[in-house]
């Protein structure tokens, strides 16, 4: 896989789960927001580890 396209992909999960991790502190406990919130704060932390994981991979 390309460096850059790694990066874009490391950029946006970044983007995604430092985004979600501050919004947990704006949007309320109840709310249906609160559980995207979460949601998108996993996928955020998902695509950083499987950023991670294919660079690990690529350069053993």
């Amino acid at each position: 896989m390309s460096p850059d396209l790694l990066k874009a992909f490391f950029g946006a999960g970044t983007f995604v789960a430092g985004t979600s991790f501050f919004l947990l502190f704006i949007v309320e406990r109840d709310s249906a927001e609160f559980v995207i919130t979460v949601i998108s704060l996993g996928i955020g932390i998902v695509l950083i580890l499987l950023v991670a994981l294919m660079v690990w991979y690529t350069n053993r």
